[in-house]
């Protein structure tokens, strides 16, 4: 009740007067900005304003900050928007109010759908299961095996289910064989830890991975600029397998183990099987298929992720009960964040912050830098989703000035628009040194085994050489195509 009353009679008040604040102050107070900021861009400015605010405080569940993002944006800068509203006496420019709507249903937020069906049906079946034994058959019964088995199928996992219920499903398995080693075991720790960080670096090797990998995507998308679910797979699977390594290493060295043998037993799925179980697994791997396949067929990856959803409802694989396991929270964050998008170059405020940024005294590398401290300083204390929401249209809108600059060959030279974007997911995935950066970490350290300094110290570690490392693959190493 205590932190109850924290957020709603002190947080509360302060977000509502700095929102206010800016939406009403003269246009001086901008600075630069304001010789051309709009009513319609001031409003924009107040309402992201907002949504950082709440995001940050977590007055509120995550995603009914969207919602109020996008209902306000409706009602106050959409063309569809209240009488008085639509009156700013100035050359503002109004979304279109379709176009906020369609933030529920943008092709990236189809694609995360898709995923979720999949691991439900993957879930409901036994699939999770039973790949999990088949995966972890060859990694034996050495403490160190067992420990790089882990990481490898969990970051595995994550890939193609969220990170949360990866962690949850390694948990149970793991659990018991925790609670039967002794206590001046180190290596234990090492266990624990191995579903955080596995989940946490999986769901970087691909677009439906993790919220801000499909954020990254979705807001290139919308400003022109295609990632095919292959061509982010075939070269951030290559750096997932990497950090993985890297991972194992540092938690063998950090928590080395005394015990020579360690057995991981996963129960076998008891259910009988049925035509279902065939049309499951089948449709599994066809669209895992399909999605790496994307420039044989044509079909993009937003396409093929309907097509799971549409043959698990039609052959009754996935019901209407299996619906209220998928995570709309989920969803509607990420549409949050693509209505702020929508808003902030809609209503021109991108272009204006861009020609307010002096880029030809500003350094590249300076921009790859505050955008990653920033986030990976936002996302260890609130939702690495939110955190992407927040600065991904900003770091697009900055690229665009970037390309118009002094600056443009530097900038191109490091890949442009789709390195930084896809640094900044990173960032925000490689964020976890505490027991509230991510829910696999706070599972992980619900478990008892795992104290928070060890955590931080290895988050830490896996993290800042993670960031240095991502830097050089997606500009030097493995950069996209532009």
């Amino acid at each position: 009740m205590k932190r109850f009353n924290v957020k709603y009679c002190i947080f509360l008040p302060i977000v509502l007067i700095v929102t206010v604040v800016l939406w009403c102050a003269p246009h001086t107070f901008f600075g630069n900005l304001g010789n051309v900021i709009t009513v319609t861009q001031q409003r924009t400015v107040a309402i992201f304003a907002f949504a950082a605010l709440m995001w940050i405080f977590e007055i509120v569940p995550n995603w009914v900050t969207s919602l109020i993002v996008i209902v306000v944006s409706l009602l106050t800068i959409s063309d569809k928007g209240l009488s008085f509203a639509m009156q700013p006496g100035d050359d503002s420019v109004f979304v279109p109010a379709k176009e906020l709507m369609r933030a529920f249903s943008d092709p990236v937020v189809m694609l995360f759908l898709g995923g979720f069906v999949l691991a439900a049906v993957s879930s409901k079946y036994g699939m999770d299961v039973r790949l999990a034994r088949i995966l972890l058959k060859p990694f034996g019964k050495n403490p160190k095996s067992v420990l790089l088995g882990l990481l490898c199928v969990i970051a595995t996992f994550s890939m193609f289910m969220s990170d949360t219920a990866t962690a949850a499903v390694f948990l149970t398995f793991l659990a018991p064989v925790l609670s039967t080693l002794p206590e001046n075991e180190k290596g234990r720790t090492g266990l624990a830890l191995a579903i955080p960080l596995a989940a946490n670096i999986g769901g970087i090797g691909t677009p439906i991975g993790t919220p801000p990998n499909a954020t990254a995507v979705g807001v290139l998308d919308n400003n022109g600029i295609s990632i095919q679910f292959a061509e982010w797979a075939v070269r951030m699977i290559p750096f997932v397998i990497v950090m993985i390594l890297f991972a194992w290493m540092l938690l063998t060295f950090l928590f080395p183990f005394k015990t020579k043998e360690i057995g991981i037993e996963i129960p076998k799925v008891s259910r009988q099987k049925s035509w279902r179980d065939y049309v499951a697994w089948s449709t599994f791997g066809l669209t895992i298929l399909l999605w790496m396949t994307e420039n044989l067929h044509g079909l993009s990856s937003y396409v093929v992720a309907l097509v799971p959803i549409a043959v698990y409802t039609a052959t009754g694989v996935f019901t209407a009960d299996d619906m209220k396991q998928i995570k709309w929270s989920i969803l509607w964050l990420v549409a949050g964040g693509f209505a702020l998008g929508y808003a902030m170059n809609d209503t021109g405020l991108a272009k204006a912050l861009v020609d307010s940024i002096d880029f030809a005294s500003m350094k590249v590398i300076f921009v790859f830098a505050g955008a990653c401290l920033i986030c990976y300083c936002l996302s260890n204390f609130i939702s690495n989703s939110a955190t992407a929401a927040l600065l991904i249209p900003i770091m697009v809108a900055l690229g665009k000035g970037l390309l118009q600059s002094p600056n443009a060959d530097s900038f191109a030279a490091f890949g442009g628009q789709k390195a930084l974007s896809v640094f900044v997911a990173m960032c925000a995935s490689l964020a976890m040194c505490l027991p509230i950066s991510t829910p696999s970490n706070a599972m992980a350290s619900s478990t008892g085994l795992v104290k928070t300094h060890d955590m931080a110290k290895v988050g830490i570690i896996i993290g800042v050489t993670g960031i240095i490392f991502g830097f050089f693959w997606v500009t030097k190493i493995a950069p996209f195509p532009q």
